[in-house]
């Protein structure tokens, strides 16, 4: 689609409010998402994002994600829990720190000109105009380390699409890291990277309008959102004279015998620096160091055993798990 004339000439105009959100149940507003592209889908859209790709993200939007796991809100263990609770508690240290009033819109923005590029706000900064939108976030142990150096690219398009939509010029990200240090990066508009990022995002969306599934890039989100489009339903593809598809096939088994290459080195690497080590734990190198540690003893139940003693209790507690398809390769 071509870009819109405020967007060429570099005049932003506000966003429209699409629904309002205050009394808004998380299913309606999850359904209201489907209808375009939040900021928090922004990266996946453009193949951007650590956790889903394009593919699975197309499964979501097509209404087609039934059977794909999903976090649940309520679940304590989930981080999507955790950053949901440690909302306001982050914008509230934010307004500490940085002096700066925030407010919610509560409402799901639309941009004025493009109907699919839609946005969820966390707060509005006011007044202050150096800066107009507050992004939290919150960062455990793992997710601490894409914040070291600067905010992680996808957090970055994510922002820089509210930025598109609202019209405004500047955000400030607060992150929330191991939950006990506030850390503020401010972000400023980026028009020729929020064009190149209208495009992307209108090239998923035609995938989208017209049904058609974008291609797999080769990450666990794909192969999940394969699992779940093609489940297996049984018979045989002949794609002998397919050569696209040969020459792939080709590829596939060339690579696969440079991985298992690959990891008979990496094995015989291991055993001899474990063997050096002897009854020791770790080892320091001059670049680094390896651990070698014993786990802790741990209990357990020895089903076969009890199944062979009481086998009334097979069929008491017999469960059915669905079946899941494997991808095996035969030369």
């Amino acid at each position: 689609m071509p870009l819109p004339e405020s967007v060429r000439r570099g005049r932003p105009r506000p966003a429209l409010r699409l629904v309002e959100t205050k009394d808004l149940s998380r299913d309606d507003w999850l359904e209201v998402r489907k209808n375009g592209i939040g900021g928090s889908d922004a990266a996946a859209a453009v193949g951007l994002s650590p956790y889903m790709s394009p593919l699975e993200l197309w499964l979501i939007k097509t209404g087609r994600d039934a059977n794909l796991p999903r976090p649940d809100a309520d679940d304590t263990t989930e981080p999507v829990y955790w950053g949901t609770l440690l909302e306001p508690i982050v914008a509230a240290v934010y307004t500490k720190q940085s002096g700066n009033k925030v407010r919610r819109l509560n409402a799901v923005l639309r941009h004025p000109t493009i109907p699919f590029m839609l946005a969820n706000i966390d707060r509005e900064v006011v007044g202050n105009p150096g800066v107009h939108l507050l992004e939290c976030k919150t960062a455990g142990e793992f997710g601490a380390r894409l914040w070291r150096d600067c905010v992680p690219g996808y957090v970055q398009i994510q922002v820089q699409h509210q930025l598109a939509v609202t019209g405004k010029s500047s955000a400030d990200v607060a992150v929330l890291i191991c939950g006990q240090k506030l850390e503020v990066h401010r972000i400023g508009r980026d028009d020729g990277l929020i064009a190149r990022l209208i495009e992307l995002e209108a090239a998923f969306w035609r995938h989208v309008e017209t049904d058609t599934p974008p291609s797999a890039d080769g990450s666990e989100s794909a192969d999940r959102a394969l699992r779940c489009l093609y489940p297996g339903a049984g018979g045989t593809v002949d794609f002998t004279g397919d050569r696209s598809l040969s020459t792939t096939f080709a590829d596939l088994v060339a690579v696969r015998a440079r991985i298992e290459g690959h990891q008979a080195i990496e094995s015989k690497l291991k055993q001899t620096i474990q063997q050096a080590m002897g009854e020791a734990d770790r080892a320091e190198f001059e670049t680094g160091s390896v651990s070698f540690h014993r786990s802790r003893d741990g209990a357990g139940i020895d089903l076969q055993r009890l199944l062979t003693d009481h086998p009334e209790l097979a069929a008491q507690y017999a469960i059915t798990k669905p079946g899941s398809r494997r991808f095996l390769v035969n030369t």
